[in-house]
């Protein structure tokens, strides 16, 4: 220790630990509050636009005008174009009750997404983007990306056996694990690609994965290696679903689904059961990811099928073709096999 460091008491660690939550709290909340002031100050804003149009002749030129001016009044403040001046009005023309926005959903996102769930136009589902949202923290692009693949049509629709093989919980793991079509745009493949592509692929971009997955899952690998007796068997890609406190084994099948997939994967997820499991673990699920599937086919094979299973599609043709071209192309995908890779726990930056 140097000798112009003083003697610390004992505890002065902790302390100091503390002290530094108090601050990064203290900033968070000073955060909140001027986000929500903002918030309140442009639904105001809008309110305004909106009385003033129901009695006047306030067109898209007194609009124009009223941002000039403000601009000129405020010219630090960023804000007040015409454009946002307009989804002022649409965000007081959309929730018209000024004093619960602090209270509610939207008055605890930032701006952005507010007008990305502007852009909806059923209550309901602005409502249901913005709960999940606030719930689970996502950025900007994460709620566009939602929005895009219709999540709140998809969430829970999955076929599957989880209620009858896990009656106690079963209920709730359909609408955490069971979201059907996942949607792949992001990774930049067609219907051909191979499944060692899609395993790549979906890898090296781990951080979407996840998010197209929903809350609660960690990646554990890839390929992942089971040692029965000597026999070497490998799952394509392995998941711990922290919230429910399970392993989630994830198999890909290119093409349509058949009936003995799901023989393979419930040799996997009784496996995975017995040799990883510890007693504190809830029983593993498994989810079949395929190409398209026949779901009457698929609820005989489920009805039979001893472990728990979801049954899901995947698809990649949500993405406008503009920003597809700008993903990495299935022969880039491919072409990565060939390398040698670390093992991919994040998206490279």
């Amino acid at each position: 220790m140097s000798e112009l460091e003083p003697d610390l008491p004992a505890g002065y660690a902790e302390v100091l630990a503390a002290v530094k939550n108090e601050v990064r709290s203290a900033r968070t909340l000073a955060r909140r509050a001027a986000n929500t002031a903002m918030l309140q100050m442009y639904w105001k804003i809008g309110r305004t636009i909106l009385d003033q149009q129901s009695t006047r002749p306030w067109g898209s030129k007194v609009l124009e005008r009223l941002a000039l001016d403000l601009r000129a009044e405020f010219p630090k403040s960023r804000g007040f174009s015409r454009s946002n001046l307009s989804y002022m009005r649409a965000f007081a023309a959309a929730w018209d009750w000024p004093e619960g926005i602090v209270q509610s959903d939207f008055g605890q996102l930032p701006w952005g997404h507010v007008i990305e769930l502007l852009k909806l136009k059923e209550p309901a589902a602005r409502d249901w983007y913005a709960a999940r949202a606030v719930e689970r923290g996502w950025k900007l692009e994460q709620l566009q990306h939602q929005i895009h693949t219709g999540l709140h049509l998809r969430t829970g629709a999955a076929p599957n056996n989880l209620e009858a093989r896990i009656p106690d919980e079963g209920e709730e793991l359909v609408g955490a694990l069971a979201k059907d079509p996942l949607v792949l745009d992001f990774l930049g493949l067609d219907d051909q690609a191979e499944e060692s592509a899609m395993e790549e692929a979906l890898t090296l971009r781990m951080t979407q994965t996840l998010a197209e997955l929903g809350p609660g899952f960690s990646f554990v690998g890839r390929q992942f290696p089971l040692d029965v007796d000597g026999d070497l068997y490998e799952i394509d890609l392995l998941f711990f679903h922290w919230l429910s406190n399970r392993f989630v084994v994830l198999e890909l099948k290119q093409g349509r689904f058949h009936p003995r997939d799901l023989g393979q994967l419930g040799f996997y997820v009784a496996a995975v059961n017995d040799m990883l499991r510890q007693p504190f673990h809830a029983p593993t699920v498994g989810i079949l990811v395929c190409g398209s599937k026949n779901d009457r086919t698929v609820r005989y094979s489920l009805d039979g099928a001893a472990q728990p299973i979801a049954v899901t599609s995947y698809t990649y043709e949500t993405l406008p073709a503009q920003e597809r071209a700008a993903l990495p192309s299935p022969a880039e995908i491919s072409a990565a096999l060939e390398r040698e890779q670390p093992q991919a726990l994040e998206e490279p930056e």
